[in-house]
């Protein structure tokens, strides 16, 4: 079909513009209507492959993103990478009498044999025995992190007919680690300190009892300020359920009646998840711990579980319906590992720094034989000549101030 219409078709490259002055579009707005769409099939804008087209939008944004960014947000993860390449160390103390399974326990908690060369004495030899401080150290790795781990161990503790002061080597021994510390953080050499700090304190009680015994009293109030005290209740097999919740709650009543100060659980925070609150409110309501130990590995139901085998059943350690064993995984290990080293250097080693600076300080007082440890220079008294000279220099700021007022308000009546 015949439009009645001549013209002479060209196709315009995008970069030139035609006689005239005029665009592409230009040009298209001066033909009739029926044509112009068939033109702008040739228009740039219609072009997927035009620089700068709509396709090149996410990298420009991308661009100006990266301007806009930066970069103080990656920090935790530098610190994460340094604190994963360093490694962490941690000193946990074990004490109580013999026989509760202390070592048992550890080697349940951290999945490892740190007494494999230990020496069972009999009833004779322990009765004889003084209190003595051994130390094993072993390096766990898991998922890349390394830990340095470090258990004081305390055979003979309350083990002597006579247990008077029997927790002395014990706190000296958690002195002379502060002491080290306070001379190695004092020394040249503070890049290569090495932490050899007691961070926890766990503290087996017997379940025999009807609560705390004296030395059990005395020996958390010798050691309260010096360390994290976690009281636990060794062998909860040994009693029922209802046994452990009265034991439980006596030990609270005389751990507030004496003044004992054990380890606070921090509170949480509002931003906190639900779960990690839940699990916060279960840990303090849990202590003292019933614990049980064991590193033999018992089929219960089908599955092989840690666990004591008795006649009447199986008692299984990570079971939370048997034990708190769990628990006190979750809250040394898991949760809580962290803020009991940050209590031990933020409170109980400044304690001992505040103690050791103050005892200097006294003791050079008294050896200077003053009233004060910084001795208080008397202030010269000043001459006539100073005198007059001091008067000088006064007169001469007052002068000038008065001109920088005068020209102030000079510039402002222009």
């Amino acid at each position: 079909m015949s439009t009645g219409l001549r013209y002479k078709s060209k196709l315009v490259n995008p970069g030139e513009r035609p006689a005239g002055g005029r665009g592409v579009g230009a040009a298209v707005q001066a033909l009739p209507l029926s044509l112009t769409p068939s033109l702008l099939a040739f228009s740039p804008a219609a072009s997927p492959a035009r620089p700068g087209c709509a396709t090149d939008r996410p990298a420009e944004e991308k661009q100006d993103h990266e301007k806009q960014y930066v970069g103080f947000a990656t920090l935790p993860n530098q610190v994460h990478r340094k604190s994963v390449k360093k490694g962490f160390d941690f000193t946990l103390m074990v004490a109580g009498e013999s026989g509760l399974g202390k070592s048992t326990l550890v080697n349940s908690l951290f999945l490892t044999d740190l007494y494999k060369d230990r020496k069972l004495l009999n009833a004779e030899e322990r009765i004889s025995q003084t209190v003595e401080i051994l130390k094993h150290t072993v390096d766990i790795e898991e998922k890349g992190v390394k830990l340095k781990l470090t258990i004081v161990d305390t055979p003979g503790f309350g083990d002597a007919v006579n247990n008077t002061e029997c927790w002395k080597p014990i706190t000296d021994y958690i002195d002379q680690q502060f002491e080290q510390y306070f001379r190695d953080e004092s020394g040249l050499n503070r890049k290569n300190i090495q932490d050899n700090r007691v961070h926890c304190c766990l503290y087996f009680i017997s379940p025999f009892g009807h609560g705390l015994r004296p030395v059990d009293v005395e020996f958390m109030k010798a050691v309260h300020e010096k360390v994290n005290v976690v009281p636990l209740i060794a062998k909860a097999d040994c009693l029922i359920p209802n046994e452990i919740r009265k034991l439980k709650e006596r030990i609270r009543e005389e751990i507030e009646k004496f003044g004992i100060k054990v380890y606070q659980f921090p509170d949480c925070d509002s931003d906190e998840d639900e779960e990690f609150k839940q699990q916060d409110r279960e840990l303090k309501e849990s202590a003292p711990f019933a614990v049980i130990g064991s590193n033999t590995v018992v089929e219960a139901k089908g599955q092989r579980v840690r666990g004591r085998l008795y006649p009447w059943g199986i008692v299984e350690v990570e079971n939370q319906a048997h034990c708190d064993f769990v628990k006190l995984r979750n809250m040394l290990i898991r949760t809580h590992m962290h803020d009991l080293k940050d209590v031990t250097c933020d409170v109980h080693y400044e304690n001992y720094r505040a103690q050791c600076i103050q005892q200097m300080t006294s003791k050079l007082t008294q050896d200077n034989r003053i009233e004060s440890p910084i001795p208080i220079l008397p202030l010269p008294t000043p001459d006539a000549e100073t005198e007059k000279l001091i008067k000088m220099k006064d007169e001469e700021l007052r002068r000038m101030q008065e001109m920088l007022q005068k020209m102030q308000r000079q510039m402002q009546d222009q």
